[in-house]
């Protein structure tokens, strides 16, 4: 039964016979592929681009948040996670922010950081990795502070 031996080209399905392609992956809205599993770093250009897509008073609102943000960790690099404007400190993202239809988030990154806080974010609605916060009004600076504190205190930064 010497026979010879048949090797299947990867690309080709043996049972159907057709050629397998890959799939490419659709565009975000910045034009650039969407994975999953990485995180895009890209300039605060791209946040203002995000920004500038949004209605007037989310916009001037998540802007408000941005500097507090950048007033807590100056040295913040700036970047887009899971589709959101996010900021990270020695590669760990430790705050981000989104729009919605009827509400503007802050994001920690983390479901233990809103039950760390306790009291300070009760009158907020929340779920466990956001904090709900209305349009035009944005959240405290002192609030802001706590929340990233608490981050990068998870995250041993600080």
């Amino acid at each position: 039964m010497g026979g010879r031996v048949l090797r299947r080209h990867p690309k080709v399905d043996a049972r159907v016979g057709i050629r397998k392609t890959r799939r490419r992956q659709p565009p975000t809205r910045f034009g650039r592929t969407a994975r999953r599993w990485k995180t895009a770093v890209m300039s605060s250009r791209e946040i203002d681009r995000y920004l500038a897509t949004l209605d007037e008073p989310k916009r001037s609102t998540l802007e408000t948040l941005r500097r507090s943000i950048l007033d807590v960790v100056p040295d913040a690099e700036q970047c887009i996670s899971y589709g959101v404007p996010a900021f990270k400190v020695r590669g760990k993202t430790v705050a981000g922010f989104a729009a919605f239809k009827h509400h503007l988030s802050y994001l920690p990154h983390s479901g233990s950081v809103l039950p760390a806080l306790g009291d300070d974010v009760t009158k907020f609605e929340q779920t466990k990795g956001s904090l709900h916060f209305a349009i035009d009004t944005p959240l405290p600076k002192r609030l802001v502070k706590k929340l990233v504190a608490t981050r990068m205190r998870q995250l041993r930064l600080r």
